[in-house]
């Protein structure tokens, strides 16, 4: 029996660029009420989070309304969410004492890119020629470079070095993509 919350959450990658998933997998404590949930999150070029009143054990799929990125046609259109460091903070009452944080690097709308420039390579079950092996060459640096931007910002706490590894590994993406 634990005798106080460990908080913890998930944020899942996921390919549909316009929705946001959050759950919590926190455990908590049996001794100490669970009161006042909230999950504040900031999205990227915005200074003011977003608060969301929740429970244990909820699983959130939001989308650019409940982010407060979109604020017209809410019940019809759901824009796509920017790529870019969310702040994401979980807490319980007293909530300025418990609650965890964590920086998110979203990569969706890139990750898009990149699958299709892999979809529209001529691949088959045998050695690439020289100028395919090239292209794919460079989209597995390319991955790389995104891998390791995710690192930087989610586990290294170091979210300027990921966002300078993310618009690089984006810049060398868009000079593929433009094939020149």
């Amino acid at each position: 029996m634990i005798n106080k919350h460990q908080l913890s959450l998930e944020v899942p990658d996921t390919n549909n660029c316009s929705v946001f998933r959050v759950f919590d997998t926190s455990l908590y404590s049996s001794l100490i009420d669970i009161d006042c949930g909230t999950l504040e999150i900031t999205s990227p070029g915005f200074n003011e989070a977003v608060s969301i009143q929740v429970i244990p054990q909820f699983n959130l799929i939001l989308n650019a309304c409940t982010l407060g990125i979109q604020t017209a046609r809410c019940g019809s259109v759901s824009e796509v969410l920017p790529d870019g460091i969310y702040n994401i903070k979980y807490s319980v009452s007293p909530n300025s004492q418990v609650f965890v944080e964590y920086n998110y690097l979203r990569i969706c709308q890139t990750l898009n890119k990149y699958f299709n420039e892999l979809c529209r390579l001529e691949l088959a079950a045998c050695e690439p020629q020289a100028d395919v092996k090239e292209e794919l060459e460079e989209l597995n640096l390319i991955k790389n470079f995104l891998d390791a931007a995710k690192v930087k910002v989610e586990y290294c706490e170091n979210p300027q070095q990921g966002m300078d590894l993310f618009m690089y590994a984006q810049a060398r993406l868009q000079k593929l993509t433009s094939h020149c």
